[in-house]
């Protein structure tokens, strides 16, 4: 598996592996056993992310489905037009603490939307990608800041347990649960 940054031509298979896995998209149940992804990232939001740095891809080589995960990784404050779980996440950086001061303070970039391909899971993609994350953030950024909806269960277990990410507390937005957690760059 190869990690790197996202190409503009990378566009079209992210935006079919973002749709296939989005809220939308899939049953109660499929949501409650792998998790989900929100958002609208069309083929030309991404394209613009790639173009801008802001999306990081596993790429197994296989073709033009070599794209079998996506990353974001992205300035919470500059997003055209943020969606109301970052909206929330924004307003609520006075009560989130990191390393026991207001997220306000600290220099941090917006970690996901992440998803990887169905037939790919379980084979440390997420993990490679998370990697690579905190690393290429190192030199922006003291952390990386990610939203989990309540009931996302699927993505705490990969986030917190599995990647060790902490906690910063809860926050409501479009009348939605999150739970921000957070990362130290430069692992």
């Amino acid at each position: 598996m190869r990690y790197r940054y996202a190409t503009e031509a990378d566009a079209p298979a992210m935006a079919a592996l973002f749709a296939a896995n989005h809220h939308d998209a899939l049953t109660p149940e499929q949501r409650s056993r792998q998790g989900f992804v929100q958002g609208a990232f069309g083929v030309g939001a991404l394209r613009a992310m790639a173009r801008g740095g802001e999306l990081l891809v596993a790429d197994d080589g296989d073709g033009e489905a070599a794209v079998v995960g996506l990353l974001a990784l992205s300035v919470a404050g500059d997003l055209p037009d943020p969606p109301a779980a970052v909206l929330g996440l924004l307003r609520a950086q006075d009560v989130l603490l990191w390393e026991g001061r207001p997220l306000r303070e600290v220099r941090w970039l917006l970690y996901g939307p992440v998803v990887v391909d169905a037939a790919h899971r379980g084979r440390g993609v997420a993990r490679g990608l998370f990697t690579m994350a905190v690393a290429a953030a190192a030199e922006r950024a003291e952390a990386v800041v990610a939203f989990i909806e309540a009931g996302n269960v699927p993505s705490w277990k990969v986030h917190v347990d599995g990647f060790g990410m902490t906690p910063l507390g809860d926050y409501v937005a479009g009348g939605r649960t999150y739970s921000a957690v957070a990362a130290a760059t430069g692992v």
